[in-house]
């Protein structure tokens, strides 16, 4: 399963909307996922994404979900680095 992080908007920023944004991703991650199905983040055409951001939606998704999950797209400096404090 792939979800499009971008959709969440290209400068992701504070955790109030990152859990927010984890919360619509539940929805869907529970409709569409099999169990040992791993699923994808993808940061494509994201410009921004901020420590916060990415802790309140990563975080929650690894402690919700036994799924694998892995990054996509994260050649951009901010993904990258705000990704490492999630790992």
């Amino acid at each position: 399963m792939v979800l499009q992080i971008n959709k969440f908007g290209d400068i992701l920023m504070s955790r109030p909307a990152g859990k927010e944004a984890f919360l619509m991703a539940k929805a869907y991650i529970l409709n569409e996922a099999k169990p040992d199905e791993t699923i994808f983040l993808d940061f494509s055409d994201v410009k921004v994404l901020a420590p916060s951001w990415a802790d309140e939606f990563v975080t929650n998704l690894k402690s919700n979900y036994p799924n694998k999950i892995e990054f996509l797209n994260t050649d951009n400096e901010s993904v990258r680095e705000s990704l490492k404090w999630v790992g």
